[in-house]
């Protein structure tokens, strides 16, 4: 708890510093615009405010690479014990596309890779940002810019036996193909309402979606805003979560304190027991 306490005094530092700077570089414009017989002086006023506003976020985003560094991994550990983080590693890009309900991006962008094994299943999780390339053409010429349809976590993992079939379950609209998949309905209203539940298998996908993991699902749900969708194929079960963030990026101006790192705990060890309650029904695998 002390080394939050550490990180969370430099952060307010971080955060008063850029609020300074930014009052001092406002403050420059307006003696700038204001008092026309001195205009060096907003000049240089405004100057003195950026230098602050700058070096405030420099130091942030060192705080930031240090919390990756040196203090991401112990709590990993201690979530999940044996697992491995890589700041700069990812799932490969044919991994990810197998998964059925993410189409291939133009640009593919991953980081924040954490490996491991629960109860004898491994597995891999990262940041995942998936973007489609656009043209505009316009009278000064063609414009060229991405658009992000995923950014948020992607999770992979791998089963001892292979699933019985295929089943995709998705909420909202991010799967783009399913051939040979027939959309079906499972006995619970509140989750139909939720998800949509693909599959060439009806005997398998009712095998796999227990109640006890319908619930599960909601819950996952409930604490993630944005889309989800998970995906079981041969031995394989991914899932994604499409939120519009980074999952341990800090924010200049929000508190690190043990409820952060809470989050972090809450949905990793979900996603344990989703893995655990799959194990239990021997029935799902061939």
């Amino acid at each position: 708890m002390d080394d939050f306490m550490k990180l969370e005094a430099t952060r307010k530092k971080c955060a008063s510093q850029v609020v300074l700077g930014f009052i001092i570089a406002a403050l420059g414009v307006i003696l700038f615009i204001g008092v026309s017989d001195f205009p060096f002086i907003g000049v240089i006023v405004g100057i003195v405010g950026l230098i602050l506003l700058i070096a405030g976020y420099l130091r942030f985003a060192k705080l930031a690479h240090d919390f990756k560094n040196k203090y991401l991994p112990q709590l990993i550990e201690e979530i999940l014990p044996g697992a491995k983080y890589s700041l700069k590693g990812g799932i490969p890009q044919q991994d990810v596309y197998n998964c059925g309900f993410l189409k291939k991006a133009d640009r593919f962008t991953t980081g924040d890779l954490i490996t491991g094994q629960i109860d004898g299943v491994d597995f891999s999780t990262c940041d995942l940002k998936l973007e489609e390339r656009h043209v505009r053409r316009t009278k000064n010429g063609t414009h060229v810019y991405y658009v992000a349809y995923f950014t948020g976590r992607f999770f992979e993992f791998d089963f001892p036996k292979d699933f019985i079939g295929k089943v995709i379950i998705s909420e909202q609209s991010l799967i783009t193909w399913f051939t040979g998949l027939k959309k079906i309905e499972m006995e619970s209203i509140d989750f139909n309402k939720k998800f949509s539940t693909y599959t060439n298998n009806d005997h398998s996908a009712f095998y796999i979606i227990t109640p006890h993991f319908m619930e599960a699902i909601m819950e996952l749900e409930r604490n993630n805003p944005g889309s989800i969708a998970l995906s079981f194929h041969g031995n394989k079960l991914n899932i994604g979560l499409n939120n519009s963030k980074g999952t341990f990026e800090l924010n200049i101006f929000k508190e690190i304190n043990k409820g952060l790192i809470d989050v972090y705990k809450r949905d990793l060890l979900l996603i344990r027991d989703i893995v655990l309650e799959l194990k239990v029904n021997r029935n799902i695998f061939k």
